[in-house]
């Protein structure tokens, strides 16, 4: 174990929305009568550290397999047109290799929108029996959680909503209670909750400006929200995408801003500027405008005791890191800050000096590890590479252990990559993470035999296998993991933490540039290279599968599962469970059950459920949290890249989310603009 380094990581200082129907009580606030809380759904993790955990039971592993469609809300209006194309791509979600950009909000992924719909991946949030919600068709609507009546819309004048959903801030007694979202144009929005009308005292007429000077610094690019930002107490913080490359231009930092005025409160250097603790991670002056290390994902917040908890991507670009050479902190890094003033408090890198597009990626999850008669309070950080890092919130310190352990070294000339990486004792991978000939696809013959072909002078290996040199190579996990934006879930009970995890490998390579030619070609998406460097990427690049040529599905070229649905027991470090997830439907129906990569996460009930879409078979399903048995599954119109929710409406009832029109990532036909709702019951 490299000790100096494990010694720097522990340093401290201070759609188609699926719908479920059972009963609740009800709560007086104020004399009003309201709903209990914590049987809605009021943030996008369910609670600000993001267990998505609900405890409701009515709907439960005995009845699950009788949910039916209760309400359908459609997201595009009658007439309205089709959004213009959004920006250029920044650093977030990785698209498909090859795959031509979709005029949504990523610029990511392939739709076929001919019919007009776009694809959505949103959260709902239902607070005080209402349903809030972004859209792809640039509004944010209110609608009734029990009929799927709209209440109220908003219109954004520019760019679309946060593609994932927005958050909640209850007001402080003179301001009324806000919904506050991001857009893809870099505005900061609150609207009021009961009426939609923009906040009078926030910003500007309800929007503040995200793209300051300090955050452009006067070069090219842009900053902007796909994830809902978090509020605590009167602050709303967020981080942002940026740009995948040039590696020059806009800041990924971390702000917040107070729900009040819409002032920004603090501001967190996501890169340690001259001067400030870890710029000696950055060799010479790489640091300086350096774009990427930023927060795309969702954030999570220790309220009581005032702790954030961002999740940093990698630095831009992806491929090469000639250019800035050291640990580059702090992407790739859990940071825990006060929440009040965002100062420093710790940080622990979980990948060093990326070359792999490796983010950290969904919330962190606050949780509870037992050991020994004693409650360890934890933050679960996981990302595109796989690994589970259980850490102590409060210092940092791993609690299974972590050492540095040797990897492959890179052939690029220029490059100086880490010598080592860290790797958890427990629990164990939850991605494959390397690739040999003898793993290759036996499913058929025809898909062994595209394989092999494939295959052929690819330069195999790993973990951590390096972007090879004159040549391609295939790494896994895949640039979109892993683990993606979907995280994790968590159940108290059980101490079981739920993750869905893609199996699909991601074939690049890089070789010399000429500048006289023109700008480097980056050989498709997902193998980035800056288009002013020494380097370029390979022809050929692209997803580690091939396709059949009447379905849309990939067929990785690696052995079955292609996706899985794991139960960590956090209180051991081992799995509990670990099931395929998802089916292939263009294979015969024997062998089917392959598992499927997809987009989105679980969430778990006190009902012993866990529900998950995701997987881009387009169902949706609910398993025993307990076994891992397939309890329930839905066929959908569409892939249901996104997260489900779940809450108590006022009738007393139990509804399950998810959204589900299809698109996305994953070269899914984009084929509904819907939100629907499953209720053991079906509703009026």
């Amino acid at each position: 174990m490299n000790m100096k380094r494990f010694a720097d990581t522990l340093l401290t200082g201070g759609c188609v929305l699926l719908v479920v129907a059972g009963a609740g009580a009800l709560a007086q606030s104020n004399g009003v009568q309201t709903m209990d809380r914590s049987k809605e759904w009021p943030t996008y993790g369910h609670d600000s550290g993001g267990m998505r955990f609900s405890p409701l039971t009515q709907i439960n592993a005995a009845n699950a397999d009788k949910l039916q469609v209760a309400w359908v809300y459609h997201m595009k209006p009658a007439g309205a047109p089709v959004p213009p194309p959004a920006p250029a791509a920044g650093r977030g979600e990785g698209g498909a290799v090859g795959d031509t950009p979709e005029p949504s909000q990523f610029g990511r992924g392939r739709g076929r929108g001919g019919s007009g719909f776009r694809p959505s991946s949103v959260t709902p949030l239902v607070i005080n029996g209402t349903m809030y919600l972004s859209t792809p068709y640039s509004r944010v609507v209110a609608i009734d959680p029990t009929t799927g009546k709209e209440i109220w819309g908003y219109q954004l004048p520019s760019g679309t909503p946060a593609t994932r959903g927005v958050e909640y801030w209850p007001g402080d007694g003179q301001t009324a209670p806000q919904i506050v979202f991001g857009s893809s144009d870099g505005k900061l929005y609150s609207l009021n909750a009961a009426t939609g009308k923009p906040g009078d005292t926030f910003g500007d007429n309800g929007i503040v400006n995200m793209n300051t000077p300090e955050i452009m610094r006067g070069l090219p690019g842009r900053n902007a929200l796909t994830a809902p930002p978090i509020v605590y107490r009167n602050l709303v913080i967020a981080g942002g995408t940026t740009q995948e490359n040039p590696p020059l231009g806009p800041a990924g930092d971390v702000r917040a801003w107070d729900m009040r005025t819409g002032k920004v409160a603090w501001t967190f250097h996501s890169i340690p500027g001259k001067g400030e603790k870890f710029n000696d991670t950055w060799a010479s002056d790489s640091w300086k405008n350096r774009s990427g290390v930023n927060v795309w994902g969702a954030i999570s917040v220790d309220a009581q005791r005032g702790i954030v908890y961002m999740p940093f991507g990698a630095p831009s670009v992806d491929q090469y890191g000639g250019d800035r050479a050291g640990d580059n902190l702090f992407g790739n890094s859990l940071v825990a800050a006060d929440a009040n003033t965002g100062k420093y408090l710790w940080h622990f890198q979980v990948v060093h000096h990326d070359l792999w597009d490796a983010d950290l990626t969904g919330a962190p999850a606050l949780i509870d590890v037992k050991q020994g008669g004693k409650t360890i309070p934890a933050v679960a950080a996981i990302g595109k590479v796989g690994l589970l890092f259980l850490l102590n919130r409060v210092t940092g310190k791993p609690i299974y252990g972590v050492e540095e352990r040797a990897v492959p070294q890179s052939e690029v000339p220029l490059e100086r990559s880490s010598k080592t990486q860290p790797f958890p004792l427990k629990p164990p991978p939850l991605s494959r993470m390397t690739m040999r000939p003898e793993d290759i696809a036996t499913v058929t013959p025809e898909i062994e035999a595209g394989c092999r072909k494939l295959m052929e002078g690819m330069q195999m290996g790993g973990p951590y296998l390096p972007p090879a040199y004159n040549r391609l190579r295939v790494q896994f996990p895949g640039n979109h993991g892993g683990v993606n934006w979907g995280g994790v879930s968590f159940s108290p009970e059980l101490g079981y933490l739920f993750v869905n995890t893609n199996e699909l490998g991601q074939v690049s390579g890089m070789k010399d540039h000429d500048p006289k030619t023109g700008p480097a070609p980056n050989a498709g998406q997902g193998n980035r290279v800056d288009p002013g460097g020494v380097y370029e990427g390979v022809p050929g690049g692209g997803r580690f599968s091939i396709r059949n040529a009447d379905s849309p599905q990939q067929l990785p070229c690696q052995q079955p599962p292609w996706g899985q649905l794991t139960a960590v027991n956090v209180n051991t470090g081992e799995f509990a469970w670990r099931v395929p997830l998802g089916v292939t439907d263009s294979l015969p129906a024997d062998k089917q059950k392959t598992g499927r990569p997809g987009n989105g996460g679980t969430i778990a009930t006190a009902g012993g459920l866990v529900f998950v879409g995701a997987t881009d078979d387009s169902r949706f399903r609910a398993f025993d949290a307990r076994t891992g048995k397939e309890l329930w599954a839905y066929k959908l119109k569409g892939a249901a890249e996104a997260t489900p929710m779940t809450y108590q409406g006022k009738d007393g009832k139990q509804y399950v989310v998810i959204t589900a029109t299809g698109g996305g990532f994953f070269n899914n036909p984009v084929t509904d603009d819907s939100v629907m709702a499953f209720a053991l019951e079906s509703s009026k």
